[in-house]
């Protein structure tokens, strides 16, 4: 089923939905419990502590998950993650049982689940009051089991209750009082249009029942195994009936007739936590038989169990779970979107479509609307009114990419030149001439789109009108039948009225200790020979317009003059950083090919002249001053490529202390961490935009840098920050050299100014991106490439009309790499309605969550951490509220209900929320989350997409000779298989994770060495090796590089070595070890407050 297709209208409560039934909660008043730790959710958060319990007799088993970190956690390799050091006590993601739970097929018939004897219990979750046996039968007897069928629309999937009261095996816990919440590891029933492919029901004889549950009167917890009659629409085999706007999951399996429950009854039944339910339930914490103690994990808190014990005696039947196959997988919605959309062409010439998604390839058309790679929107059907756009709180933005990269497949923009006159534009809102422009009186004016003023069209513009009224000319003008043109500048639009000149770049080296003795300064010494050559440059021209210039600094400065008539570089040395200045001008800055010689000789001398240095300190403001003065006295724009290893701490202008404080974390000064500690570079950056000096710095810290502050020149010039951890040159120096290649070739728009305008009724609010904003109006950017994002907020301001819809055109005026001055216009159509079910029809929930990520990274600089997180969380619920109770059918509170379009915001945003940024672990560094909380502020949709849902993609199961790239599977450890081999890819990072019983001849095959042990962890390179499956999978780690903006250093990551922990971390619908819910109890969590605030 196709996802984004728009489904035909739905007037509210028009007609049957198939839902989940019953999901019924004891406490939802949220009566006072027992004291429990803080946690984000308060239900489902690890282990109460205080807990105590004898460790059952048997093999030793490392902790699980959900407690603390481990005591002795050993660090990671130095530099082993990409974007921070995680050590192994970073995220475990626990053990299972020795016994196999049965995997539910997709087109199961309904029941309740077959719940396997658990031979030992993991951690404790009590939830709920512990029940009597006699008040369990007075439950039981208040229980009414409908036989008849109620006029509810007809239910697919099982009501889940709260857990019985069931015996324990080791021993009594405390009552733990009640939590108000979910009980671990239950969710609310789901409703979502597909099961899980490919799996077939097992046969059976007696044809399954239905469970049609009313909850008793006191709302207390109810035995698993009642059955009643089918309900209309819903078959024994067949997927249950769905409908467009709400899905509809697969139900669990039901117990057999006369299943008994066993045991005493007793305190509530412990939940384990460790393990998501409904999966194939694995040992270990990974898969076989047990495994002895692991070395080096201590135990989570005192008296935890250790596991892989042996079987004890027989278990009470844990209470009903929900599957993990029933709940939306963003892979299936993914794999959907492919098969049904990625075949056609997107033709852009209807207003309102809603694109393919982000992770279909697929060709555009242009017919008037721009593409969505360089426009996406949360929603292509905006509200009529303010009012229902504050009723559904889903937030109008655009992400756009005003110069996105093409597919070769796909034109660039159309220059268009209007010569001496330049662009036609609306004399009142200045809008550029665009498709959607209205000719009128048989050409000789047109009335705006955006304002409605009517305008004279000039005589050498003027064309006469065919009989629909359209100009004759209409299909020769890229500006009357493209969404995406450029129009050539003129003079009015360039600084001080004269065409600029063209660009430089200036490369400033720090020669420091640091970065001499890693060996970074003769590394990059010697790449800058030959990258010189690969210059950016326009069109098809001989070479680059670029002039370049070097300057080397620590304490002091050093400029170089490298003037073609010279026989050796000049250096002249400015050691009073207080007042910089620039101490030449002609010579600095230099045609490449014209000073090959010279530059060639100074790259070559300056590893030789500082290699005995003994200077740690280095200034960081002066070197940046003089990037920007040195282009303002070349009257030129340009970019500055710093490389820099230390907190400047020598005495100089932005002079920086440590302020690295762990202890702030969680509490209201949090905030301080992701702020600036002086006002000086923000006052620097904006000198830097007013000249077009666009800044990317390049990091190579062993310790605290301070990158709240030294980022703010790059994010407000439009640069980027790239950081390399403990960088060593045999290690990171592929990595290094291929984002320093990328970086310099890539094209950038210099002085940048862009602004959106927007048709009457809406109008751009709020801006998102790496930018500098001196007026409400204008986005500037010293620099703009290629991969920069803007995203915008709309608010209305008036009524909007469904007939006319709602208008976008963003403007960029920029400085081309040849010293061209140029307009990029992206032209947008949206529809707009009065039905909120329209709304929720035409959404796109990839770009919500950037949008939402974006708002709650900036939210943080403001903001407690969890003041952010606790808004997102309400936002969203306030969402899938309104979607219910104005969209939905009538049903039982007890099932969850999502807008088609939005299935995957549950489990999206629970990854945004269990983010680096939002939800630290221990092992997360200060500067990892600015850093990050950076690089997020700019992404695209397709890159927050797999960011925050990381692609997991098993090597072994597709055959070799396959070109296609593995299907991917959920990020769960429940999916890895000890005897696989998976690639996990988040677009920075890159892990091969080895199963530890995968063939040994698959080993020899990638590893070159004859057995699993012989792997050395943590390898970062691949052997070339002339097989088969080494070309096969080198080759799709290629291509899987080539796909991202900056290269992804491979891991590989042998199964229960200490490096684990850290690839854990990336399989975000697991719990994490920072207190992060797994997807099936942020699910609970999200249709706990969905009831909250319904009721």
């Amino acid at each position: 089923m196709n996802v984004n297709q728009s489904a035909p209208p739905v007037p509210p409560f028009g007609q049957p939905q198939p839902v989940y039934p019953g999901y019924h909660q004891s406490n939802y008043g949220g009566q006072p419990g027992s004291t429990a730790p803080p946690t984000p959710y308060g239900a489902y958060n690890g282990p109460v502590p205080g807990f105590q319990q004898t460790p059952p007799q048997g093999v030793s088993r490392a902790p699980p998950s959900s407690g603390a970190p481990p005591a002795s956690t050993a660090q990671a390799p130095c530099g082993q993650a990409t974007y921070g050091q995680f050590g192994p006590g970073d995220i475990q993601n626990g053990p299972s049982s020795t016994v196999q739970m049965q995997r539910l097929p997709g087109s199961q018939p309904f029941g309740s689940p077959l719940a396997p004897v658990v031979s030992q219990s993991s951690v404790l979750q009590p939830y709920g009051p512990s029940l009597t046996s006699a008040e369990v039968t007075a439950q039981l007897a208040g229980m009414q089991i409908s036989g008849a069928v109620a006029p509810a629309p007809p239910a697919s999937g099982l009501g889940y209750g709260t857990p019985t009261s069931l015996a324990s095996a080791s021993g009594s816990f405390p009552n733990s009082g009640l939590y108000g919440s979910y009980p671990q590891g239950q969710a609310p029933p789901l409703s979502h249009a597909h099961g899980h492919p490919g799996v077939q029901p097992p046969q059976r004889s007696v044809p399954p029942q239905a469970s049609s549950f009313i909850p008793p009167a006191s709302g207390g917890p109810r035995m698993p195994s009642m059955t009643g009659p089918l309900l209309p629409g819903q078959g024994f085999g067949g997927l249950p009936v769905s409908q467009p706007n709400h899905v509809s999951s697969p139900p669990p399996q039901a117990l057999p007739h006369g299943t008994q429950m066993t045991g005493p009854p007793g305190p509530p039944p412990p939940m384990h936590s460790p393990q998501q339910p409904g999966y194939q339930l694995q040992q270990n914490g990974s898969f076989g038989p047990a495994r002895g103690p692991q070395p080096s994990y201590g135990s989570p808190y005192p008296g935890a169990p250790t596991f892989g014990s042996q079987p004890g005696p027989p278990q009470p039947l844990p209470p009903k779970r929900l599957d993990p196959d029933a709940i939306p997988s963003p892979i299936q919605v993914i794999e959907d979107d492919r098969n049904n959309r990625g075949s056609e062409p997107f033709v852009t010439g209807v207003r309102g479509q809603v694109p393919p998604l982000v992770t279909t390839n697929f060709l555009v058309k242009d017919q008037g609307n721009a593409s969505p790679r360089y426009i996406r929107c949360t929603s292509y059907n905006i509200p009529c009114t303010s009012d229902m756009a504050k009723q559904a709180q889903v937030p109008l933005a655009a992400v756009i990419k005003p110069l996105a990269r093409l597919p070769p497949e796909e034109a660039s923009p159309y220059v268009v030149d209007h010569g001496e006159s330049g662009p036609l534009r609306c004399n009142r809102c200045k809008a550029y001439m665009c498709p959607f422009m209205q000719f009128i009186e048989g050409g000789r004016r047109f009335q705006c789109c955006f304002c409605s003023c009517i305008n004279d069209v000039p005589p050498q513009y003027f064309q006469h009108l065919d009989h629909t009224g359209k100009r004759v000319d209409a299909y020769d003008r890229p500006e009357l039948s493209l969404g995406s043109y450029e129009f050539l500048a003129t003079v009015d639009y360039c600084k001080n009225n004269k065409f600029p000149s063209s660009p430089a770049f200036i490369f400033m080296i720090d020669v420091s200790y640091n970065a001499i003795r890693t060996g970074l300064v003769r590394l990059l010494c010697e790449e800058l020979k030959s990258l010189l050559d690969f210059l950016p440059r326009e069109g098809r021209a001989e070479e680059s317009a670029i002039r370049v210039g070097f300057v080397t600094y620590n304490k002091v400065l050093h400029f170089y003059n490298v003037k073609s008539s010279l026989a050796q570089p000049q250096m002249m040395v400015v050691s009073d950083v207080a007042d910089m200045f620039v101490p030449l001008l002609d010579g600095f800055l230099v045609n490449v090919n014209e000073s090959r010689a010279v530059i060639t000789s100074l790259l070559d001398q300056i590893p030789e002249m500082f290699a005995d240095t003994r200077e740690t300190e280095t200034v960081f403001a002066p070197v940046i001053q003089a990037g920007m003065e040195a282009l303002k006295a070349a009257e030129c724009a340009g970019k500055l490529f710093l490389f820099h290893t230390s907190l400047p701490i020598a005495e100089a202008p932005g002079k920086l202390k440590n302020r690295d404080d762990r202890k702030l974390i969680n509490t209201d000064k949090e905030k301080t961490l992701f702020q600036p500690q002086t006002g000086a570079y923000q006052t620097l950056a904006k000198e830097c935009v007013a000249q077009g000096c666009c800044v990317d710095l390049f990091l190579f810290p062993n310790q605290y840098v301070d990158v709240a502050t030294l980022s703010v020149v790059p994010q407000l010039t439009g640069g980027s920050i790239y950081k390399y951890a403990c960088f060593q040159v045999e290690n990171d120096q592929e990595r290094f050299l291929s984002d320093l290649r990328r970086d310099v070739q890539k094209i950038v728009g210099f002085d940048a100014v862009m602004r959106v305008r927007t048709s009457t009724g809406i109008r751009a609010v709020d801006f998102f991106g790496a930018f500098y904003m001196s007026n409400t109006t204008d986005v500037e950017l010293a620099g703009l490439d290629g991969d920069k994002t803007v995203t915008v907020e709309f608010k209305h301001d008036d009524r909007l009309n469904e007939e006319s819809g709602a208008l976008l055109q963003c403007a960029l005026l920029y400085t081309s790499c040849a010293g061209q001055r140029r307009l990029r216009i992206h032209n947008l159509a949206l529809n707009c309605c009065t039905q909120l079910a329209d709304l929720y029809r035409n959404c796109e929930t990839d770009t919500l969550i950037n949008y939402m990520a974006k708002f709650a990274y900036r939210g943080v600089l403001n903001s407690p951490v969890k003041t952010v997180r606790d808004t997102l969380i309400t936002q969203c619920a306030q969402i899938l509220a309104c979607y219910r109770k104005n969209c939905a059918s009538p049903s039982s509170a007890g099932q969850l209900i999502l807008p088609e379009c939005m299935k995957l915001l549950p489990v999206y945003l629970n990854c945004v929320l269990k983010s680096d940024v939002l939800q630290p672990g221990a092992e997360v560094t200060t500067d990892d989350r600015a850093y990050v909380r950076q690089l997020v502020t700019s992404m695209d949709v397709a890159e927050t997409n797999i960011f925050f849902y990381p692609r997991l993609l098993p090597l072994t199961k597709s055959p070799i000779e396959s070109t296609t790239e593995p299907p991917a599977v959920r990020a769960s450890e429940e999916r890895l298989s000890n005897g696989d081999i998976y690639l996990l890819e988040n677009g920075l990072n890159l892990f091969l994770w080895v199963g530890a019983s995968v063939q040994q001849g698959v080993v020899q095959s990638l590893f070159n060495v004859s057995s699993f042990s012989q792997i050395s962890s943590g390898l970062s390179v691949l052997p070339v090796l002339d097989n088969p499956l080494s070309t096969k999978v080198r080759g799709l780690i290629d291509s899987l590089r080539a796909q991202r903006s900056r290269y992804m250093k491979l891991i590989v990551v042998k199964q229960e070595d200490k490096l684990e922990m850290l690839f854990k971390h990336f399989l975000v619908e697991d719990k994490s070890l920072s207190g992060g819910a797994s997807y099936v109890d942020f699910l609970c969590h999200m249709h706990k407050e969905i009831r909250q605030l319904l009721s």
